[in-house]
């Protein structure tokens, strides 16, 4: 500890602890903690990086832009979690699930409330348009056994990478949206199209930073879940399409090797009329383990 820290002045070799040091009297010792880690690796990286006062600068102005492009319906700051990978860190430690238990990921800025429930086995397509799909799977525990009157709701962009809310007066309201219930069996089903891989909103600073970087802001095809239940965790999920081409590059770091599905083509003119298909369509089977609450994490 250097005279000039004793006396509470700020030095380079100092700043760390005379800054934290200055937080003594906080009145949260969470919010304490927290700026304490905080100040230390910020100043860490400072010291790393060693920039120009007018690098700084252009980083306050990055940071001031992203504010500025925040609204009631886009936000810019969570972007950035995003594409950081912080987002999913945060999911990730929140998320902490036992062995077999299904894992998590991101929700995503596109959930609606208010979603109708349907019958199982309803088409949430409501325009027709896209490639016909039929999604099924059994809702189970880590014991094997089905957990039955399990909530599922379900969202996912169309043929064209867009959700509904993205394409008002475009798209019919609640389309490829629905929410289904499980029988004693822990069974699903549902018809919907095979969605599509879709860019991240990039004509923002977010999107700069990315281009910056040499990055796409692309994430790969998926469907979207909320599955809760009586006496067990809520999951927020995605299932993925393997052959998608941005599978091992996703924007937001959301694919987990657990959430990739099969989709299989098939070509079967029985199964597709009693679908009501016209023709040749995707199959999907996948199954999700929910934890009970109070589970112990891995």
């Amino acid at each position: 500890m250097t005279e000039a820290h004793e006396k509470g002045f700020f030095t380079e070799e100092d700043s760390v602890e005379v800054v934290t040091g200055r937080n003594a009297a906080a009145k949260d010792e969470r919010l304490k903690f927290a700026m304490e880690v905080i100040t230390r690796k910020l100043h860490e990286a400072v010291k790393e990086i060693e920039p120009t006062q007018e690098e700084w600068l252009q980083a306050i102005l990055f940071l001031t832009r992203t504010g500025q492009i925040c609204n009631e319906w886009r936000q810019e700051y969570i972007l950035l979690s995003d594409i950081l990978g912080v987002s999913m860190l945060v999911d990730a430690i929140n998320n902490r699930k036992p062995s077999g238990a299904s894992e998590s990921t991101v929700l995503g800025p596109f959930h609606v409330e208010g979603a109708p429930e349907l019958p199982m086995g309803a088409n949430i397509c409501l325009d027709q348009k896209g490639e016909d799909m039929v999604v099924s799977g059994r809702i189970l525990d880590t014991e094997g056994q089905p957990v039955a009157d399990a909530v599922i709701d379900v969202w996912q962009a169309n043929e064209e990478g867009f959700y509904d809310v993205q394409q008002k007066g475009i798209q019919p309201h609640f389309n490829l949206r629905g929410i289904f219930r499980t029988g004693p069996d822990g069974s699903y089903w549902f018809r919907a199209v095979k969605p599509k891989f879709y860019p991240i909103p990039d004509d923002g600073p977010v999107g700069q930073l990315l281009g910056q970087l040499g990055r796409h802001p692309y994430r790969p095809a998926h469907l979207h879940y909320i599955i809760k239940a009586e006496g067990f965790e809520t999951l927020t999920t995605h299932i993925f399409d393997p052959h998608d081409r941005y599978i091992n590059s996703d924007a937001v770091f959301g694919v987990k090797e657990s959430l990739l599905a099969e989709f299989r083509k098939i070509d079967d003119a029985d199964r597709a009329r009693e679908l009501e298909f016209a023709g040749s369509f995707w199959d999907v089977e996948h199954d999700f383990v929910l934890a009970r609450k109070g589970g112990t994490g891995r």
